[in-house]
């Protein structure tokens, strides 16, 4: 890469056809010589130093680049590249690589990463012992569990170089005793005290580097038969065209070998796989004909009475109001119109079950294919996104990392990755407190079978936590566990400060260096004070490259380099056990831990980063290049897993018969800390029970931006797999179609169509330009496709890949791996590129989750919605009303982003779906319902203030309709209830808060959209003022603040309006000679029912019961009666001339 000179070697074959990376090139070449030193693996790469980064020096003194490179000599030979990678890992893993554009990309060795010892032999930064001989001071050779490596029997700790040079140059003595070494074999070494299971013999890989061995797109002529994820060996295509035979990873057992059945000596053929029972991972469960069918009919009866309804409004005009009559006519168009878009969706709701135990049985259980059980699960790629430690407290993202780690899945082929979009030293040592305490917390949570896995809601628990607890020791455990993390969250809340207070420590340390040097330097002349940028310092005693507490040019939120840290290394393949000395007893329980990776990407002024869209676009480069693993599930810092089974539960749709044809697999949301009576409908179970369910009957649930599995290919805009050819249109006669080149089967797994729709083959000169140029990018895009297919393991199961294809152990980490992880998160890589146009989340709007989804819906991809019988994730919402006024807001702006841009469902490809289509077509158009809400909602005051109403006459007809018409919603609601199991006050609650969105955020949004669209005007609604709740121990005391902004400005004028209008209209109508009681009930009855529906608003105004109720009724009342007053005496009663008519007080 352009930015990762001193890596090329090892990636000699990437491309560098873009723009941007000859441009980065070319002012390399120009640049003035910077400071760099490089450390020599054990691999044979170079992995770079700062002196920047190890010791703040003023940079008074120039540097030259310089690389040493000692040839291979017989003292100097390379070791073996099993053992050389391993160690090279665990250099990599405790490596912080730093770079971006203009810059070189750095791996700074971290002694610690957090003040607190560590000691899981996973984590960057583990504790371990240095090497004993004079001036080295490289940590010991060490085994999975951390333990030291001691080849000696005199335990004499010595470092892997050290002793390779003692086996080679000192003939073989030890340093310490000056006895022979009796093994000297580091293999053998680091297999003492535990016996490996000894798989049968893989055929010997290939030659050439590793780049030369990877999978590459444009050499695959079969996609069929690619590679598995070593890239070491082709065992698919091995396995198909031989007749070879081995333990992981093959099809079928040759029926010529020794391994088949014991009674026949024949082994099993593909025969007799198809014809043992197959038994599918999903079930539909369909909707009871006694609910189902009533509901469907009712939505017919209830569209032909509203058809009949309006035309007779139509028809039947008030003379003596015809404005109020049409502005009343115009807004019930609009609102069937709208509930037709709302309602059509809903016409197939389905229900879907999972089967856990087929799962187990299909790719974790013994078979011919995969004799020890090992897991074929396809990997997954975990994302969490924060940005601001302030707004998003770092326990909170730490606990969701902690539920991540802990959640139940095949260790080896989970990979955590969090985005911290602030580059916030803050966030980072968090996450790696996070990384220590889940040495216990996770081994904890396998003992005892734990849920929920996020600590903080599981020792939070109200309910008996030893109940179905039958370990003798869990009682101890527990106790222990909770007092670690006790500690743990005193440590975590107490990092910002300890930040602070370190800093601040170095930085006097370097003032007075500073001070000492000057004084050398002029030591007769008056000492002015030295100015030192104060910068944010690492626990091991270095500048961090992100953003610092003080800004500075290069460490600002908009302004620093690109960071990744592994937190965690891969863990091996094999369990690892734990004993039974110790903090716990984990005696048989796994003590593995997934990959970790903390990731921030570059930023730099100039560039526009696109938010939250930008920063889950670097994760899917970052990660295709570190684990690839073909899902990838994203949660929001704040929403952690609540049932440790919930990423198998996804699975088993996307492992399923049809399953490669399905894009993601959305998860409902669902929410902790709201307030009993969900005043502000937070719980938003109308969408997520009723509508979501029933979009589930078409094409899928629209993505809502967390708890939703991917598919990788998916996200990169490949269309599905065998996707229908569109039949020609009504003018084909006409206008015939170009006949499309007919593509082999086997290469229409990885297609990606124009917007035009015509198939588009992929070819070496597109792929630079779409993904961008890294090879491992692209190498790595069949490699997902191919992992993420479901088991062949019926002849209806097309496209699948055979049983024990991803038993195969993945590759590990090297420096020139995290160096392109590098390169892909710089500002500059997506120049050029379709990254945010077609590939990945996409750019532009502020829902860039509707956005993304509805991309993969229109290129013919499928969604499925998973419900859970135990809440899969849990999050947090904003109680307060303000707060959620807001996030209505900015849900609604992004509608109307959609309504004006090229993701309209009016301009959708004909793969979608009619309803599918009508479905999105109601997210863009439903803000501009408000503008009729609002005046709908001012017609009742209208009505009594003139003294008409929107009909002449209370006529039987209009109250049959009328009846009908509410009769019809009523049995819809209690339809929808049944199927869906919601509660009636859940459905009332959202219709309560649906007028009140209508009439504050769905009203700005639209200005605000319209504002953008036509004069490009941006325009954001912020906080005015605020004030505090009083009591802070009520968990809901957010619930009551009262927070001013003026989105409350149009439900206040609303409320006042219809109050004010209820007075007038009774002291007209008591005053007047001939009272009109039933233009007076209609008016009231209408302006009851807004208020009905503002209440909860009227409550959130009300602040805590008890203290601000009083006054704002006994003002609301005067002024009621006041201004009633006044307009009687004004416009008193016809034929009277005094005040009140010919009413009189006693």
């Amino acid at each position: 890469m352009a930015s990762n000179n001193h890596f090329t070697n090892s990636r000699s074959n990437l491309s560098t056809n873009s723009d941007a990376a000859e441009a980065v090139r070319n002012h390399h070449q120009q640049q003035p010589p910077g400071v760099t030193f490089a450390r020599r693996t054990s691999s044979g790469r170079y992995v770079n130093y700062s002196r920047d980064d190890l010791d703040s020096e003023l940079g008074s003194v120039d540097f030259t680049n310089y690389t040493v490179h000692i040839p291979p000599t017989p003292d100097n030979q390379p070791m073996d590249p099993s053992i050389s990678q391993k160690v090279e890992e665990q250099y990599v893993s405790s490596s912080l690589f730093t770079g971006g554009f203009n810059s070189v990309t750095r791996a700074h060795l971290m002694d610690k990463v957090i003040d607190s010892e560590t000691s899981h032999p996973q984590m960057a930064g583990a504790k371990g012992s240095s090497c004993a001989i004079p001036g080295c001071d490289v940590k010991v050779m060490s085994d999975g569990r951390g333990q030291d490596l001691l080849p000696c029997e005199c335990d004499f700790k010595i470092c892997r170089d050290c002793f390779v040079d003692a086996v080679k140059a000192g003939g073989g003595m030890c340093p310490g005793c000056k006895e022979p070494y009796r093994n000297t074999d580091l293999t053998d070494l680091a297999e003492d005290g535990h016996q490996k299971q000894q798989r049968p013999m893989l055929p010997p890989p290939s030659g050439g580097s590793k780049m030369e061995r990877r999978l590459s797109l444009m050499k695959s002529t079969k996609s069929g038969l690619m590679r598995s994820q070593t890239g070491d060996f082709d065992h698919n295509r091995w396995l198909f065209e031989t007749s070879g035979t081995y333990g992981y990873g093959n099809a079928f057992w040759t029926k010529d070998g020794n391994l088949g059945s014991e009674k026949d000596g024949h082994g099993m053929g593909p025969q007799d796989l198809m014809s043992r029972p197959w038994r599918p991972l999903t079930r539909k469960l369909q909707i009871p004909a006694a609910v189902i069918s009533p509901y469907r009919l009712l939505i017919f009866i209830r569209i032909v009475v509203l058809a009949l309804f309006l035309m007779w409004r139509i028809k039947h005009q008030n003379p003596d109001a015809v404005w109020l009559w049409g502005m009343s006519v115009v807004c019930e168009l609009w609102f069937a119109f709208s509930w037709l878009l709302d309602q059509l969706p809903k016409l197939c709701p389905i229900n879907r079950a999972t089967d856990l135990n087929v799962l187990k049985e299909k790719f974790e259980t013994p078979t011919p294919s995969n004799p020890t059980g090992k897991s074929d699960l396809p990997g997954l790629d975990m994302f969490v996104s924060t940005a601001d430690p302030d707004k998003e407290p770092p326990l909170v993202t730490s606990n969701t990392i902690l539920s991540i780690l802990a959640a139940d899945y095949p260790v080896e082929k989970l990979a955590c990755y969090v985005s911290d979009d602030g580059g916030a030293l803050l966030t980072f040592e968090a996450m790696a407190e996070a990384a220590s305490f889940a040495n216990i917390w996770v081994p904890f949570c396998r003992k005892h079978d734990i849920e929920p896995r996020n600590p903080d809601s599981y020792f939070s628990l109200k309910r008996d936590p030893y109940k179905n607890k039958v370990k003798a020791d869990f009682v101890k455990d527990r106790r222990k566990v909770k007092r670690e993390y006790d500690e743990y969250k005193v440590r975590i809340n107490g990092l910002p400060d300890s930040i602070r207070r370190r800093s601040d420590a170095y930085h006097a340390r370097e003032e007075i260096k500073a001070m000492k040097q000057q004084r050398q330097n002029k030591e007769d002349e008056i000492v002015e004070p030295v100015k030192i940028p104060k910068a944010t310092w690492m626990a091991d005693g270095t500048h961090w490259p992100g953003t610092w507490l003080n800004s500075a040019p290069d460490h600002s939120r908009s302004d620093h380099a690109g960071i990744i840290q592994v937190m965690l290394k891969p863990p091996s393949d094999e369990p690892l056990h734990g004993v039974s000395e110790g903090f716990l007893d984990l005696t048989d329980v796994d003590i593995r831990l997934p990959l970790l990776v903390y990731v921030s990407r570059e930023k730099r002024p100039g560039y526009d980063h696109n938010k939250k869209a930008g920063a889950m676009n670097a994760l899917v480069r970052a990660s295709a290049i570190m684990s690839n693993g073909p899902f990838i599930l994203n949660l929001d810092c704040d929403h952690y897993i609540y049932n440790s089974q919930a990423l198998r539960e996804g699975m088993c749709f996307m492992m399923d018969r049809g399953g490669d044809r399905l894009c993601y697999v959305q998860f409902p949301q669902r929410f902790e800390g709201i307030d009993p009576s969900d005043r502000y409908a937070n719980h938003n179970t109308v969408f997520f029970d009723v509508n979501m369910r029933a979009l589930d009957g078409l094409m899928g649930p629209v993505y809502v931006g967390t708890g939703c599995l991917f598919r990788r290919i998916a996200l990169y805009g490949f269309d599905p797999p065998r996707s229908k050819e569109h039949h020609p249109g009504c003018c084909s006669c006409c206008f015939p179609r170009k006949k499309k080149k007919k593509i082999p089967e086997e290469n229409r797994s990885l297609r990606m169509g124009g917007d035009s729709d015509d198939d588009e083959e992929m070819n070496l000169s597109l792929v630079p330009k779409k993904f961008g140029n890294s090879t491992f990018l692209i190498d790595s895009i069949p490699v997902a496709e191919f992992q993420g297919r479901p088991l062949a393991d019926h002849p209806a199961v097309q496209n699948g890949r055979p049983p024990g294809a991803l038993t195969i152990p993945r590759e590990l980490l090297d420096a020139s791996t995290v160096a392109e992880a590098i390169a892909v998160i710089s500002c500059w890589y997506e120049d050029k590129t379709e990254w945010g146009t077609r590939i990945g989340w996409i750019y532009g709007s502020v829902t860039e989750d509707v956005v993304t989804g509805y991309r993969m819906h229109n290129r013919g991809w499928k969604s499925v919605y998973c419900v859970t019988k135990r809440d899969a994730f849990r999050g947090t919402a904003p109680i307060n009303l303000t707060d959620r006024l807001h996030q209505v807001l900015r849900w609604a702006t992004g509608s109307v982003e959609i309504f004006f841009s090229r993701n309209n469902a009016f301009l959708a490809s004909p793969r979608m779906k009619i309803l599918q289509r009508i479905a999105y077509l109601n997210v863009g158009i439903y803000p501009f319902t408000s503008i009729f809400l609002i005046v709908y909602c001012f017609l009742p005051a209208l009505s009594l203030f003139s003294g008409q109403f929107i009909v002449q006459t209370l006529n039987v007809t209009f109250l049959i309709y009328l009846l009908i018409i509410s009769i019809t919603l009523c049995l819809l609601a209690l339809l929808e209830i049944k199927w869906s199991g919601i509660s009636l006050e859940e459905w009332w609650r959202n219709e309560q808060f649906w007028l009140i969105g209508g009439t504050s955020a769905h009203l700005a949004a639209v200005i605000q959209g319209l504002l953008k669209v036509v004069a490009g005007i941006e325009i954001s609604f912020t906080l005015t003022s605020k004030s505090g709740g009083d009591d802070v121990d009520d968990e809901f005391a957010d619930l009551y603040i009262v927070k001013w902004t003026s989105l409350m400005i149009p439900p206040i004028t609303i409320m006042m309006v219809n109050l004010i209008a209820i007075a007038v209209g009774f002291s007209r109508t008591i005053y007047s000679v001939i009272p009109q009681w039933s233009k007076l009930i209609g008016g009231v009855f209408f302006s009851f029912w807004v208020l009905a529906h503002l209440y909860p608003f009227a409550k959130g105004l009300m602040g805590r019961r008890g203290k601000t109720p009083t006054i704002v009724y006994v003002w609301s009342g005067l002024i009621a009666i006041t201004i009633s007053l006044l307009w009687v005496a004004v416009n008193p009663p016809a034929g009277s001339t005094q005040i009140g008519g010919s009413f009189t007080f006693p």
